[in-house]
């Protein structure tokens, strides 16, 4: 598997902490690389939840997998997304426009209400049931007018007693000991910052639940040694409740956002290629599969 965490989480060399931490995997649905390393992990008994997008282009060749996980054993979530697979087109914004119409609150309220909606329909109607928990894709659940209306749709959809059994993914920031750096600790203390207090303080109203600390926040940057580093940080200062996300993959066509964090290669060998392909040296490619060259050559 070509990727800079899933293989490390079999690793004899981590050793797991003694408390209970949910390894969850954000973005199934997005392709089918993503999907594959979920099914392999859950096989493994190394994953405790996914988080889904249903708008992904994945999303409904994958629901066969995830009707044969045990729900008991691997929590399927609702990974809310507006920034990459949004069901309105109109709607799907990147990240930092995103975060600006929010604080702004110039969404469209009605549009915004409708598209929390349906992306729970769709969970709903491909698994038969509501999701375990809701998260967001970059965090974009906690989000002020995000927020609210989701937390309306929930309330309006689900009972107190579904309410007590669901949880929303907190963005609190792990021990300072875990960041490893600077700027992983200074990155975590932001996406924190965009709205977990207000988020689980109006959570609480609805007996909704929450995990103590996100892990797993990084720069995507390091390869694989330096996953493997922070990965050991993680659970060496992880407490009962913590969730630690990832984003593991096998090869796609298919690229998303990750696609340089999982190639192992560095952000300075990304930046070269469009001078060495310019001149006509391709030699930094010839490890690289079909696909992948395909995508590297059309995007410089």
């Amino acid at each position: 598997m070509q990727t800079h965490e899933a293989a490390q989480h079999t690793s004899a060399t981590v050793q797991p902490p003694a408390v209970c931490v949910a390894l969850c995997v954000d973005d199934y649905g997005l392709h089918e690389g993503v999907n594959r390393a979920v099914g392999e992990l859950a096989a493994l008994g190394r994953v405790q939840a996914t988080s889904a997008m249903v708008g992904g282009a994945a999303w409904a060749s994958g629901l066969a997998l995830l009707r044969q996980l045990d729900p008991a054993q691997v929590q399927v979530g609702l990974h809310l997304d507006l920034t990459e697979c949004a069901l309105n087109p109109a709607l799907r914004l990147p990240l930092g426009r995103c975060i600006a119409q929010a604080y702004l609150r110039r969404f469209d309220t009605a549009a915004l209400a409708r598209e929390i909606a349906q992306q729970l329909d769709r969970f709903e109607q491909g698994l038969g049931r509501p999701p375990a928990y809701v998260d967001g894709h970059q965090h974009i659940h906690q989000l002020p007018q995000v927020r609210e209306l989701l937390l309306a749709e929930l309330a309006r959809r689900y009972s107190s007693a579904q309410r007590r059994t669901m949880w929303l993914r907190s963005t609190r920031a792990a021990p300072r000991a875990a960041q490893g750096d600077a700027r992983t600790t200074f990155k975590s203390a932001v996406i924190a910052s965009l709205g977990r207090r207000a988020l689980l303080r109006q959570a609480r109203v609805l007996g909704l639940q929450h995990n103590a600390h996100l892990l797993g926040v990084y720069d995507f940057t390091g390869g694989t040694a330096g996953y493997l580093a922070r990965l050991q940080a993680w659970l060496a200062h992880a407490a009962p409740g913590d969730v630690l996300m990832c984003h593991p993959a096998h090869p796609s066509a298919a690229t998303d956002a990750l696609a340089l964090a999982r190639s192992g290669r560095s952000p300075q060998a990304w930046a070269a290629l469009p001078q060495a392909v310019a001149r006509g040296d391709v030699t930094a490619l010839a490890d690289w599969a079909p696909a992948q060259v395909i995508d590297v050559l059309q995007k410089v």
